[in-house]
């Protein structure tokens, strides 16, 4: 029940971010989202190994979507906060991602390639659904190459992600059904 729990409170995030970022309100949606991530982590049997995979999981979101809105390939609605990062909100999303290794996506641990190839194309369709929803636009560097982009960024990202994680599978919230 847990692993369901936590694909609806990712969506829950995701949609109150996305719409939030649209409407230039993100501050509530980023909070709610943070609190149950905390309450996520205060959860799980090792909290600290999840703080250290949720760290990894933000330090590469933040680096890798700003890179590529630097590149020109995208446009977040709101900057904040600053201009050369992607937004807080995105952050958020990020974490609400690395919630997911021993939650709802636990289900790919040990499927790489799997994980490779969902990465790949959920990644970026999440990107293009926040966009249409307002969220953001494609910047002047086009929307294929940007789709492109992003697609090897979560083709490498959910992988990694699992390799980072060291909770054992008997652990976290992957032993609940």
């Amino acid at each position: 029940m847990s692993k369901f729990w936590n694909l609806v409170f990712f969506q829950l995030g995701w949609f109150a971010c996305v719409l939030g970022a649209a409407n230039h309100q993100v501050f509530w949606p980023v909070i709610g989202s943070l609190a149950y991530i905390v309450f996520h982590v205060w959860r799980l049997n090792q909290p600290r190994e999840s703080i250290h995979l949720l760290s990894r999981v933000l330090i590469y979101g933040v680096l890798t979507d700003s890179l590529i809105a630097y590149f020109g390939f995208l446009d977040f609605q709101d900057s904040w906060p600053v201009s050369f990062l992607s937004p807080i909100w995105m952050w958020t999303l990020w974490l609400l991602v690395g919630t997911t290794i021993n939650g709802s996506l636990s289900w790919l641990r040990g499927r790489p390639i799997l994980g490779a190839v969902l990465g790949g194309l959920c990644g970026p369709l999440s990107y293009e659904a926040g966009i249409r929803m307002g969220a953001g636009s494609w910047g002047s560097g086009g929307q294929v190459m940007g789709l492109m982009f992003l697609g090897v960024v979560w083709a490498i990202a959910v992988p990694l992600f699992f390799y980072w994680d060291r909770t054992p599978l008997e652990q976290g919230l992957v032993k609940n059904p």
